[in-house]
């Protein structure tokens, strides 16, 4: 067992509450069971009971056995000065204050109701995909859904955490911070790193000076991501080695590492010298890109913001110097998909958060319910256990749920979790 199945049980009052005592034979009557403590210190502040007959306000600890706070140091730490309740499965020894005082103690190993106690470790010990693949089906569809929506907006608010620290570093600069973050999202997992190295090294407002001229664009962004540094064959990419040694001399550029970018086990369509011609075509073709999708109303209006065209040497060129069969380079809508996911609808929902605006965050929750469900293993999961996804608001909860829940076994905090130890 788990001390947090004791927060659990308190939270939801969900033991045995009839005659409390304290091990000293003291009636308890909970009036308030506070609020839960998530960082140092007690575990609940604000609690409200009456103890024999005295009311007291103060905060809860909780510990598996008493000895506990011995064991955690907490009779020299103040912050614990102000338990007046020791909640605890089994007291082994009782604790004192610093005056000598002992701290009222509430026992629960004998009130805990055995079919919550039966259903918690089964999902404790549960090694199956998920702890509750045996219940999931069972908890009414309402709450489940109820709950996608919950984690849906948690999940985005912990997205917004890199927009916040963008925005800081950009000095609250919406565009400045969307670049970054959009060249993030266009070297996907493998090359989010280098991509959002550049965008830094290469401030959206320097681009923009040389937005009517593709070649000076592109000569910019792959003369800074390192690609221009070395002999080249093609004229192309020659003239774009040329304009990169006067831009860079004009701005005071220091090139990237060309060794940062990987190309092992990429498909040719995702090599970052692919998307790094995309990117600049997007650059080229586009002005105020945030503030024009905050104009947009809906997702085919932004998809047309992403219908950019590299320069026509992409056409059969993967990497320079190397000709292939001759291929469109244009984005694909299950990337543009992506970048709504992962880069337009945290920006969307984080702009609404910031400027008090309730039509950018519900813009933004509507276009993932315009957008078709993802696929990928973790949703294979879940349609494996019969539970499929109608679009991506849906797809992403339910990726949430796996990987932030499931997968650590917070059971105790899920609404799925509660309602099974219901």
């Amino acid at each position: 067992m788990r001390e947090s199945f004791l927060h659990f049980l308190w939270r939801t009052r969900r033991f045995n509450a009839q005659n409390l005592l304290t091990t000293e034979n003291q009636p308890i009557e909970i009036q308030i069971v506070g609020e839960q403590n998530t960082h140092a210190g007690p575990d609940f502040f604000n609690a409200r009971l009456r103890i024999g007959d005295t009311i007291w306000a103060g905060n809860v600890e909780m510990h598996l056995q008493s000895s506990e706070w011995i064991v955690h140091g907490h009779c020299n730490d103040p912050a614990y000065d102000n338990v007046v309740l020791h909640v605890v499965l089994e007291e082994d020894q009782p604790i004192l204050r610093g005056n000598g005082e002992r701290i009222p103690c509430l026992e629960l190993k004998d009130r805990i109701p055995p079919k919550i106690l039966e259903n918690y470790e089964r999902l404790e010990h549960e090694q199956a995909w998920i702890p509750c693949q045996h219940f999931f089906r069972q908890v009414p569809v309402v709450i489940r859904l109820n709950w996608l929506d919950r984690l849906l907006v948690e999940r985005l608010e912990m997205k917004t955490t890199a927009i916040a620290e963008a925005l800081q570093a950009t000095e609250n600069h919406w565009e400045e911070a969307f670049y970054r973050l959009l060249a993030r999202n266009f070297g996907l997992k493998v090359n989010a790193e280098p991509f959002e190295a550049l965008a830094r090294s290469l401030p959206l407002l320097t681009l923009a000076k040389h937005k009517s001229s593709l070649l000076q664009v592109e000569a910019l962004l792959f003369g800074q991501a390192g690609f221009l540094q070395e002999k080249l064959k093609d004229e192309w990419p020659i003239e774009l080695a040329r304009e990169y040694r006067h831009l860079a001399h004009k701005y005071g550029l220091e090139p990237l590492p060309k060794s940062q970018w990987k190309f092992l086990r990429l498909r040719p369509a995702n090599f970052p010298t692919v998307r790094l011609a995309q990117f600049a075509g997007l650059i080229h073709q586009s002005a105020h890109l945030f503030s024009k999708i905050l104009e947009a109303n809906n997702l085919r209006e932004i998809e047309n913001l992403f219908d950019v065209q590299p320069s026509g040497y992409w056409s059969d060129h993967f990497q320079f110097d190397k000709p292939s069969i001759k291929r469109e380079k244009t984005l694909g809508r299950d990337f543009v998909h992506l970048v709504v996911i992962n880069t337009i609808v945290p920006f969307l929902f984080h702009y609404g958060k910031t400027k008090e605006l309730e039509a950018p965050q519900k813009r933004a929750l509507a276009l993932l319910e315009e957008l078709p469900p993802e696929s990928n293993t973790i949703l294979d999961g879940w349609t494996a256990l019969s539970v499929p996804a109608r679009h991506a608001f849906q797809t992403q909860a339910l990726i949430h749920l796996k990987t932030r829940y499931c997968d650590q076994k917070r059971c105790l905090e899920c609404a799925v979790g509660n309602a099974i130890l219901k």
